[in-house]
């Protein structure tokens, strides 16, 4: 058997350490240097308190002071020189500044590294999805996960996570040496931190749900953009401008509206936060100066305690920040989380596959009480050719999507050379089965680079003799820079017919052994229809082949014909058994063959 189970799942830690593989060494440089920026922050505060008290003043220095003064000579000799306690502090200062250089260096590498393995592990798995997932999914809201919620979590990691070992290093620092100081002020100073952090966590609690809505409206808005880009043809056509305009300013009023209320809530926020903490500020000096009168803190060592308050308000306030911030990350992580978690499709790896194709008693359902296809059975020999015809909906291209493993069929088997394809890896079918569908979706490149998407990079005269089988190598050549001419978009440039040709060559150039139409001649006109099926017989005559095709001369010389009608086969035969019949195959024939010849050219020109 040729699969594994993924049966992998991420925690939002667990998510958060699994894309933080490969920076996290920049970003522990990046931390290590902001620690010891933390430490000079408050080193400088001492000495400036021991040259207000012992250098400018008459306190006599103690302790780690005496120390230092008695370096330069002791605290007279200091009191003659003071540029020297300047000189020290300007010292420290630049210190402090090439490890603030390291600290912005080395996380904003960090951040980058995280960002690359970030797109490159969603694309990756993205990749792997299988169809079903991908159908589920709005494209738009995929960008926009893929874009803004992987910027607010890499943004949360660089600016706000990093800064959390730094504020509890700060804040145990500061708090420690203010209650040596004073008490009574440190009490006074302390006893605000919990008032903030609680008003921050009721923030955080009513925040997230309002992050979340913001954040899915903006997938909608960007579906929005993405469907009316993709389809500028029809709207311009239909002369729709006015109503997407319409649509789009609708969604984006209502879109910046949240917005608007988010931002009001973040103002009241900070107001409240900042209200607060120049409360707090301004007791603690009143409380302070009266101290300093009292004789029971000299001047330097408030100096010092202010200076303190504020290396821990900041902080504070910036874990404030960091909470309020973890709402929205904490939604983006969660929404990428579902992606990440989305089972993949075990791919495995390609291998040969030859026989005949064989479905038996095959029924489908997209939605779960709605079969699309009951009980279809039907056989193809190995290098014979199968036509399918039927109306819309008839379940004719859900056939080969479940042949392709595409969707996993909800009753019956599907062999080929008498194998279950469940028990074949997705790899090996599609390294062996050559699909062309209705709508030939080309990429923003060259016509040559459009007919060569393999792995291995094919040789040009590979790509011409794809092309020329797939009757376009004509209307290529005619195109000023040839092969090398750019397609646009999604091919914008080419029309419905060349663009289906193109695509046909594609699949033609993989030489695969089987190979399957998918109503992809319906936008050329009969003639080069059947020259590309003669280049076809004679260029790939042992490949089994299968036609889809609401066009009866499409699939009348194939081998085996099943007529679908309501996800069932209502007839099987050859071409000429079923004239015979005169049933559904016959008034087919009879109504397409008996129109007038503008109608009829139009009816096969699809």
């Amino acid at each position: 058997m040729e699969k594994t189970e993924n049966t992998k799942k991420f925690t939002k830690s667990g998510l958060l350490g699994f894309f933080l593989k490969g920076s996290i060494l920049l970003f522990a440089i990046s931390i290590l240097s902001s620690l010891i920026v933390t430490f000079i922050n408050v080193v400088i505060p001492q000495i400036i308190g021991f040259a207000i008290d012992s250098v400018i003043g008459e306190e006599p220095a103690e302790g780690v002071f005496a120390w230092f003064a008695g370096i330069f000579g002791g605290v007279q000799q200091l009191k003659d020189a003071i540029w020297i306690v300047a000189l020290v502090i300007i010292g420290l200062a630049l210190v402090m500044a090439v490890f603030q250089y390291c600290v912005t260096y080395f996380n904003h590498r960090a951040n980058q590294t995280l960002m690359r393995g970030m797109r490159n592990k969603l694309f990756s798995h993205i990749q792997r999805l299988p169809l079903k997932w991908h159908v589920a999914h709005q494209t738009g809201d995929i960008i926009q996960r893929c874009t803004s919620d992987a910027d607010a979590i890499s943004n949360f990691i660089s600016n706000q996570l990093t800064s959390l070992f730094r504020i509890i290093i700060m804040v145990v620092l500061s708090l420690t040496l203010m209650f040596l100081m004073d008490v009574e002020l440190a009490l006074i100073a302390a006893a605000f931190i919990p008032l903030l952090l609680a008003y921050s966590l009721v923030f955080y609690s009513k925040a997230g749900k309002s992050f979340k809505k913001c954040d899915e409206e903006e997938g909608v808005l960007s579906t929005y953009a993405q469907e009316n880009l993709t389809g500028v043809r029809v709207v311009r056509a239909f002369g729709r401008e006015r109503y997407e305009r319409d649509k789009f300013e609708k969604q984006n009023i209502y879109y910046t509206g949240l917005w608007v209320h988010i931002e009001r809530f973040l103002a009241m926020y900070w107001t409240t936060n900042d209200f607060v903490a120049a409360l707090q500020c301004m007791l603690l000096i009143v409380i302070g100066t009266v101290f300093c009168i009292n004789g029971s803190i000299t001047a330097g060592d408030l100096v010092v305690f202010i200076s303190y308050n504020t290396m821990l308000m900041g902080p504070v306030r910036q874990l404030g920040r960091i909470i309020s911030n973890m709402s929205r990350a904490g939604v983006s992580i969660a929404r990428i989380g579902e992606i990440m978690n989305a089972e993949e499709e075990d791919y495995g790896e390609a291998g040969e596959l030859s026989g005949d194709i064989e479905f038996k008693d095959v029924s489908f359902e997209y939605e779960e009480g709605k079969p699309i296809l009951r009980n279809i059975s039907f056989k193809v020999p190995q290098g014979s050719t199968l036509g399918v015809i039927g109306g819309t909906g008839s379940g004719k291209s859900t056939l080969m999507y479940l042949l392709d493993r595409l969707y996993p069929a909800s009753g019956g088997v599907i062999t080929i050379g008498g194998r279950n394809i469940e028990d074949i890896s997705p790899a090996t079918l599609r390294s062996n089965i050559g699909f062309v569908l209705q709508e030939g979706y080309l990429f923003s490149g060259t016509i040559a680079e459009n007919i060569g998407v393999t792995e291995e990079q094919p040789r040009m005269d590979e790509v011409v003799h794809a092309a020329s089988a797939a009757c376009v190598d004509e209307n290529v050549r005619a195109f000023a820079s040839g092969y090398d001419t750019v397609v646009g978009e999604r091919g914008v440039t080419l029309s419905g017919g060349q663009k289906q040709r193109v695509s046909i060559a594609r699949t033609l150039l993989r030489k695969t052994p089987y190979i399957i139409f998918d109503d992809s001649l319906s936008a050329v006109d009969s003639d080069t229809d059947a020259a590309i099926r003669a280049r076809l017989a004679e260029e790939f005559g042992g490949a089994t082949v299968i036609l889809i095709s609401h066009r009866i001369t499409t699939v009348m010389n194939a081998d085996n014909i099943i007529v679908m009608e309501d996800g069932e086969i209502a007839e099987q035969g050859s071409g000429k058994e079923l004239m015979e019949r005169d049933g559904i195959y016959k008034r087919i024939y009879d109504m397409q063959m008996s129109l007038p010849e503008d109608i009829k050219r139009e009816v096969q020109n699809g």
